[in-house]
């Protein structure tokens, strides 16, 4: 578990283990999207039902940032599983978690939305074994 701090509320997620094939796979996508990508976007780059009010700054710069702040040695594959009070999370925090093992079925590219939720499926991709 872990969560990222806006009080008095914060985004929780699920911290996955990076092996070496989602650092190739994040490698992969960085490259393929490169050409499609500017320098910086707005709140109108993001799925809102109100206008790109609810679009937090913070957002804009991590995904303008992500390939210097979040890629390569940087890199923390997550998955996002709500947002909650502060107190709430931090009771989650201090409770145990058991380390599970998973594996994915499909792919999905979302256009993202506040604190970066995926909101609008843009293409779906189903992995065959």
């Amino acid at each position: 578990y872990y969560y990222i701090p806006s009080p008095p509320i914060g985004l929780a997620g699920i911290v996955v283990e990076p092996t070496e094939d989602l650092h190739r796979l994040q490698d992969e996508l960085i490259t393929a999207v490169k050409r499609y990508t500017v320098n910086t976007g707005t709140p109108a780059a993001f799925f809102s039902e109100e206008g790109g009010r609810d679009i937090q700054q913070s957002l804009i710069d991590y995904v303008a940032n992500f390939v210097t702040i979040a890629a390569g040695e940087h890199f923390n594959p997550h998955v996002t599983i709500g947002v909650g009070t502060e107190t709430d999370l931090n009771q989650m925090l201090a409770e145990p978690f058991d380390s599970f093992t998973f594996s994915a079925t499909g792919a999905s590219v979302y256009q993202l939305g506040t604190f970066g939720r995926a909101r609008k499926e843009l293409k779906a991709l189903l992995l065959t074994p």
